[in-house]
């Protein structure tokens, strides 16, 4: 049994590192053009660099890093419910066969 669970938790492991870099993406590129929408200039692309202002430069850090984390938040939670419930209609389904 304890191989049989080993092999769920890397088909989880597998489905969420797979939903991560796609959740990473798409939020990256609907923060980027809700930046753009908002302050009318394109996101900082380096954060370092003197021509942007400090302001700018944390504001858009702040907004990233909070938005791609309720971003990762959102997904993994919604993923992990479908994932369980299709694991349980599947577990459901092989005990009626069995």
């Amino acid at each position: 049994m304890a191989g049989k669970t080993e092999k769920q938790d890397m088909a989880w492991r597998a489905i969420g590192g797979l939903v991560g870099l796609a959740t990473a993406w798409a939020a990256r590129k609907v923060i980027g053009f809700a930046w753009e929408k908002t302050t009318g200039k394109k996101p900082p692309s380096d954060n370092e660099s003197l021509d942007i202002s400090l302001g700018e430069a944390i504001g858009y850090a702040v907004v990233m890093g909070v938005g791609m984390q309720v971003a990762q938040i959102l997904t993994a939670r919604t993923a992990r419910k479908r994932y369980n419930a299709w694991k349980a209609v599947k577990d459901t389904a092989r005990d009626v066969t069995s």
